[in-house]
């Protein structure tokens, strides 16, 4: 792929991770909303795929904002290695049942 493409590919996707964020929502919302697969809009946020206009049309209508405000240049955060931590509620906790 030509870097010049990788570029626009990286705005959009430094672009989608911005107006979710400040949106409130996760990635399974955007995804919900977009009528988009989970792991197509994660591969979307970290800039691996190249995305159609009508994927381009859609995120834009789920964000709420004109498809042209995706492309403004903007950077990906480095990425972070490995998952985020877990929150845990306290139902989510294992039981301490000790065994004698």
């Amino acid at each position: 792929m030509p870097a010049r493409a990788e570029e626009v590919l990286e705005s959009i996707a430094a672009n989608v991770v911005r107006l979710r964020t400040v949106r409130g929502y996760t990635q399974e919302v955007l995804a919900e909303h977009a009528g988009l697969d989970l792991r197509y809009l994660q591969r979307v946020e970290r800039a691996k795929v190249n995305l159609s206009v009508a994927v381009l049309v859609q995120l834009a209508d789920a964000l709420e904002v004109a498809p042209g405000r995706l492309f403004r240049p903007a950077s990906l955060p480095p990425a972070r290695r490995g998952r985020p931590p877990a929150r845990r509620s306290p139902a989510a906790r294992p039981n301490t049942i000790s065994r004698r």
